[in-house]
């Protein structure tokens, strides 16, 4: 018996296939006949989905971002055609810097329209492909089932990443006879290379022989679920890891092996020692210019093992003495069968020092001042300390991330949620509204003054769906990070990073969400235990001091063990 259905519905039952429970969404004239289709999907006996109207497209793509990085499953966001597709662009370089597995599903105008420059038209194909994993246009409604599987199928597979699917209204309203499809192979595309044994062997002879083995851990490890083995790994070997940034709720922060944050503004142990390691592993990690500062001068008395899902990263910014490319959750397992269990405890030791000299000169007076205004490293720690076990972190883009991702605590995996590669300004409202949907865990995100205003709109959402996103804006009127720069390589020049607020008393009002003030640190603790005990939104306003510098600092181009403890 014929099941004709037309291609709006086509793509609620391909959806429905691929287990997606939520979609983050803006409806418009391209998109309508989707709209349509789903108005019965999210109601009565057929309910299968959550749709989140967001305020923006680039909401919607950040919240979907959001969810995916705490699920783990593949984020959805469904936008019109022309400015409300581009919208959604910066959103899809963010998760393709970030490897983050999301399908964004935009319509277009009928494909007897393309070329004729019609009211929204876009070619969003063309535009999404540099800086999507795929980008494909469904051009006729029988194409839906296997695209749509395909989509899903790059985009959680491997090395995960964004997938764009532009969807003309003509494949929307055409009829069809509905047949399911399945896609889990491409044979130009290798998702999970094959393991060689050869270069397990030869890692594992390097760690066997190695007498300061260091490992560099990122978020590949997050992304191929392959904590516990990591764990295994760096335990058997008695192996010191730092994280990146992405990285950092790969390994629980109070992990004995744990020895900090890598990068730019890690910690200062953690950059110095990679200067000083006879053997460095990196795993699931890329080598960022914010993480080894000078390439010329990195690492170089250190042979480099790099264990990686995606050969492309091999040897693109560091030589590698070997290559494991394989997904991590593999290879690890293998290279751990194959280690001596080890102690390099002399070795682990020599960090102390290091570690102490950190907390005497940054750490203690940026979480424990005395006087002066509140800062913004005792904002996150009063935070970090009061939050329940699990909370996750999301944070902007700014000064607000790096001491907050130094500062808060990462005691179980998928605890982090921050844009690493593009650096986008904006992201963290969204995100954080995302991440409340794919958990029940508290939802803790930090935001400067400049970041918050960037995706302002979000907090209608927030409104509407009673998010419960714990808002921490710490204001210092100022885009903080850029006048940091300014301040140690402008000549203290600060152009245009001065900011002139609005009452951000009176937004949480007109929006209904809680909302409290803190000037003096007499009050921050209860501030904060109001805030983690509050039903639902609250926005925790917190008055920072205007020159207030993350520390440690490598400066851009100098070396890692340049790194600076004050200014």
């Amino acid at each position: 018996m014929s099941d004709k259905i037309t291609g709006s519905k086509a793509l609620m039952r391909a959806l429905q296939a691929e287990g997606v429970k939520t979609i983050f969404g803006y409806p418009g004239g391209s998109i309508m006949p989707t709209y349509d289709a789903l108005f019965d999907y999210t109601r009565g006996e057929k309910k299968c989905f959550d749709h989140i109207l967001v305020r923006h497209e680039q909401g919607a793509i950040h919240a979907a971002e959001g969810y995916a990085r705490v699920s783990g499953d593949v984020g959805v966001a469904l936008v019109t055609s022309g400015p409300g597709a581009t919208n959604t662009l910066t959103g899809v370089a963010d998760a393709m810097l970030d490897s983050t597995p999301i399908v964004v599903i935009a319509g277009q105008v009928a494909i007897s329209a393309l070329g004729t420059d019609a009211f929204q038209e876009v070619d969003l194909v063309g535009v999404a492909q540099p800086i999507s994993k795929w980008s494909y246009q469904i051009r006729h409604a029988e194409d839906i089932a296997w695209a749509v599987s395909r989509a899903f199928y790059i985009a959680r597979t491997g090395r995960p990443g964004p997938v764009v699917l532009d969807f003309p209204r003509n494949a929307q309203v055409e009829e069809i006879d509905w047949e399911p499809k399945k896609v889990d192979f491409i044979r130009s595309y290798v998702a999970y290379p094959k393991l060689s044994e050869q270069a397990v062997r030869e890692a594992a002879e390097l760690i066997n022989r190695a007498e300061r083995p260091l490992a560099l851990v990122g978020q590949g490890v997050e992304l191929g679920n392959a904590q516990d083995e990591l764990k295994a790994f760096l335990e058997k070997a008695d192996i010191p890891a730092g994280r990146t940034m992405l990285g950092l709720s790969a390994l629980p922060s109070d992990h004995p092996l744990n020895v900090g944050m890598l990068g730019m503004h890690g910690n200062y142990a953690v950059n110095l020692k990679e200067q000083e390691c006879d053997v460095l592993i990196a795993i699931g990690m890329r080598f960022s210019d914010r993480v080894t500062g000078n390439l010329n001068t990195y690492a170089k008395q250190a042979k480099i093992i790099h264990l990686d899902i995606d050969r492309s990263e091999i040897d693109k910014n560091v030589k590698t003495h070997v290559a494991v490319v394989a997904d991590c959750k593999e290879s690890l397992p293998a290279l751990t069968a194959l280690l001596n269990k080890n102690d390099h405890r002399e070795w682990r030791e020599s960090f102390k020092e290091l570690d102490e000299r950190e907390r005497v000169k940054v750490i203690e007076p940026a979480i424990h001042p005395t006087e002066g205004p509140l800062k913004m490293g005792e904002v996150v720690n009063a935070v970090a300390e009061r939050a329940p076990r699990g909370s996750v972190l999301v944070t902007d883009v700014g000064q607000n991330q790096l001491f907050a991702t130094r500062y808060f605590k990462y005691p179980v995996k998928r605890s982090i949620c921050t844009s690493g590669g593009l650096g986008t300004m904006g992201y963290g409202m969204p995100a954080a509204i995302g991440a409340t949907f794919a958990t029940d865990r508290t939802v803790c995100c930090f935001m400067g003054d400049g970041g918050f205003q960037m995706c302002i709109e979000e907090l209608g959402t927030i409104m509407e769906q009673q998010a419960p996103v714990k808002m921490i804006l710490l204001n210092n009127h100022y885009l903080g990070n850029v006048r940091q720069w300014q301040d140690m390589f402008w000549m203290r020049r600060k152009s245009f990073t001065k900011m002139m607020n609005p009452n951000y008393e009176l937004i949480a009002q007109g929006y209904g969400i809680a909302y409290q003030a803190v000037v003096d640190r007499k009050d921050l603790g209860a501030a904060v235990e109001k805030m983690l005990a509050t039903d639902g939104p609250f926005i925790l306003e917190c008055a920072i001091m205007e020159e207030d510098n993350v520390l440690p600092m490598t400066p851009p181009g100098m070396n890692v063990n340049d790194m600076m403890l004050e200014i």
